[in-house]
């Protein structure tokens, strides 16, 4: 659980600082991710149109 203090009353900062604090612990990924069910091979087929996109991406940089 994530836990901001709030300092001399200011909510406005401290929800800022709870929305990075949540943002880097990475559950709005993971919510993402466990949003809908994906097929094991739409799964696979999507990690390798994303290493091919990265190779290219490597490569144009050379």
């Amino acid at each position: 659980m994530t836990r901001v203090e709030v300092r001399d009353g200011n909510v406005d900062n401290a929800l800022k600082r709870w929305k990075v604090k949540v943002a880097k612990s990475g559950v709005p990924s993971e919510l993402k991710k466990h949003k809908e069910f994906k097929k094991p091979g739409v799964v696979k087929r999507e990690a390798k149109k994303e290493m091919i996109k990265n190779s290219r991406k490597r490569r144009k940089n050379i």
